[in-house]
């Protein structure tokens, strides 16, 4: 798929016209996808070549025809064909969510981590359930996959980082309910797993009662998933209190190996904290993979780098997800991005397709 969408005559181009017949094809300009990649369907033009619509100007999508909650395949025996490389709206803290979509179908990405915050989609907003509607119309038309993130660390406590918890006496109902908002949302976005973390531990708790509320409350959100056919996927976080993959494993051991209940893998995270090699962590995860976040760090400093000025090597990490048969998105996450987004997310892309061994 080439990089940019390019140039189309002003008006409704022919894609747009066969689209309101019934036909989806390409779109002019956009070469067929190769063999085992997905085509974006019902693509539009970027903003820059011509387009002029934006969320607010789609219209609401009628009730029954909202896109598909998308399953969680078992990752097969064999190796995937291409890896689907992502970006996430956290490190486009200064752009408008419309455009920060915009610029990620032009530089030719596959999907968006999206995460719920005030700034992009709020999941508390009165008007929610209309742009969420507007939402999976866009996504849509620029063929972007979505994954739902639920990492924003002031959306419920303005004053502490990730509070209250799902083991936090009171509050942690707070967080069940914006998990089983987060869940809503990716069921009617199509998107196939919604991603979260413990938090911290909570000061002057026994472990073993931390890890029955935690398993205690993650029960009630996947009590909510299994309802609408969406995945969690658990992302052992540096300083959390489930902070490596084997401490995310028993929690799914305590939940009693749910089906869907399965792992985000942070790279740059593992190599920051784990004991393990990071190609061991990768190994350790990938039959429970449902989500893969990116960026380069440096051991035992939890600060998220451009890709190329950390440690970490990558494409050995890239041919393990690969070989493993991993098809979910990859997921680029720079928060310290915003101020250069754009370029950023740019570098980013080609770095990952000239690591990516064929």
């Amino acid at each position: 798929m080439s990089a940019h969408h390019g140039s189309g005559p002003s008006g409704p181009s022919a894609a747009e016209s066969s689209a309101s017949a019934g036909v989806t094809p390409l779109p002019d300009g956009v070469p067929s996808a190769p063999s085992g990649v997905l085509p974006r369907p019902d693509a539009a033009p970027s903003k820059g070549d011509g387009a002029t619509g934006t969320l607010d100007d789609v219209p609401s999508i009628p009730s029954g025809s909202r896109r598909m909650p998308v399953a969680v395949p078992p990752h097969p025996a064999e190796p995937a064909d291409r890896l689907r490389f992502g970006f996430g709206t956290n490190g486009f803290a200064c752009h408008r969510l419309d455009d920060v979509l915009t610029v990620l179908a032009d530089l030719g990405y596959d999907s968006v981590g999206l995460t719920l915050d005030h700034g992009h989609l709020d999941p508390y907003a009165a008007d929610l359930p209309r742009r969420v509607d507007r939402l999976a119309q866009r996504l849509d038309r620029l063929g972007l996959a979505v994954m739902v993130e639920t990492g924003a660390p002031y959306l419920l406590d303005p004053w502490h980082k990730h509070h209250p918890t799902l083991m936090s006496v009171p509050g942690a109902e707070r967080r069940v309910e914006l998990l089983a908002r987060a869940v809503r949302i990716a069921a009617d976005l199509g998107a196939p797993a919604v991603h979260l973390c413990s938090g911290p531990a909570p000061q002057g708790v026994p472990e073993e009662e931390a890890w029955k509320r935690l398993a205690a409350r993650c029960e009630e959100v996947l009590d909510i998933a299994r309802e609408h056919g969406v995945a969690l996927g658990f992302e052992p976080e540096p300083y959390m209190f489930v902070d490596t993959v084997e401490r995310v494993l028993e929690l799914r051991r305590r939940l009693g190996d749910p089906g869907l209940f399965g792992i985000t893998l942070d790279i740059g995270h593992a190599h920051c904290v784990e004991e393990r090699p990071l190609l061991d962590c990768v190994a350790l995860a990938a039959p429970h993979l449902l989500n893969v976040q990116i960026e380069d760090m440096r051991r035992g400093i939890h600060e998220h780098l451009e890709l190329g000025a950390g440690e970490i090597d990558f494409p050995p990490v890239l041919a393990a997800l690969k070989s493993a048969g991993y098809r979910g998105p990859v997921s680029v996450e720079i928060q310290g991005a915003s101020l250069d987004a754009p370029d950023v997310a740019r570098r980013s892309l080609e770095f990952l397709k000239s690591a990516e061994p064929s």
